[in-house]
């Protein structure tokens, strides 16, 4: 009898040695910076962190002095072009018919024809400076490239938006995986596509999730390696942060 106790033990043993508990981290692989193109002055902020956006929102906006005065340069310098084109036209109008009496040469004439082809490419060029500027308006209003929830916000009303400086972090929450670092003398045990037990304790979800792929850089101070896996949410609110565990048979 003891002998089938201890036999019964070994196996239990043996069975829980071959399931691999980590601990890992719900996150979202579609998480964006979102800044600015332009600097700028922000005008207006129309979202707070943790709160769920849709594509194409308005996330802040800046002012258009910048924008402005660049537009107003390509007005004039577009408005200085075409008076000097019609100057230009008339004088080569008034030299042709000179030519015509033998009053004016012809090298004067074809000097004019000249500065009018010049002209007229720098008044195509100048309108499509302007029609870039004007275009440049539309990115004042930042706006959500995909729907998700704001986990940072840095920026407020009244400060200086600068290209490149990340404004508001964006988290897709259609594209969740469980990120969690396993031992490299583990590592014979998954590979792409392994199958594996995923559990969010706080909302009681419970499902199989899929290994969706295994970072080749090894921590030097742990000797671990970083796996995230795939998984579906079951129609239950996750949210980036939330604390998972992934179960390895």
């Amino acid at each position: 009898m003891i002998k089938k106790i201890l036999i019964l033990v070994a196996l239990g043993a043996s069975l829980m040695a071959e399931t691999i508990t980590l601990s890992g981290s719900v996150i979202s692989d579609n998480q964006k910076m979102i800044t600015s193109r332009f600097m700028g002055f922000v005008t207006q902020v129309n979202v707070s962190e943790g709160e769920k956006v849709k594509k194409n929102q308005t996330l802040y906006s800046i002012d258009s002095r910048e924008i402005d005065s660049a537009a107003r340069q390509s007005e004039l310098s577009l408005q200085m072009y075409q008076n000097q084109y019609t100057n230009v036209k008339l004088n080569l109008e008034r030299h042709k018919r000179l030519l015509a009496q033998d009053m004016v040469s012809k090298y004067e004439v074809e000097n004019l024809e000249l500065a009018a082809l010049n002209l007229q490419d720098m008044i195509s060029i100048a309108k499509a400076r302007l029609q870039e500027v004007h275009n440049q308006y539309k990115y004042l209003n930042v706006k959500a490239p995909n729907s998700g929830v704001v986990v940072a916000k840095n920026i407020k009303v009244g400060e200086m938006a600068m290209p490149g400086m990340p404004a508001i972090i964006l988290s897709d929450l259609n594209d969740l995986k469980i990120s969690a670092e396993i031992a490299e003398s583990n590592l014979d045990r998954i590979k792409h596509g392994t199958k594996v037990a995923v559990e969010v304790p706080s909302i009681n979800l419970k499902c199989i999730g899929v290994v969706t792929a295994i970072i080749p850089n090894s921590n030097p101070m742990t000797h671990t390696f970083k796996i995230k896996v795939s998984f579906k949410t079951n129609n239950k609110s996750v949210y980036p942060g939330m604390y998972a565990t992934i179960d390895i048979n």
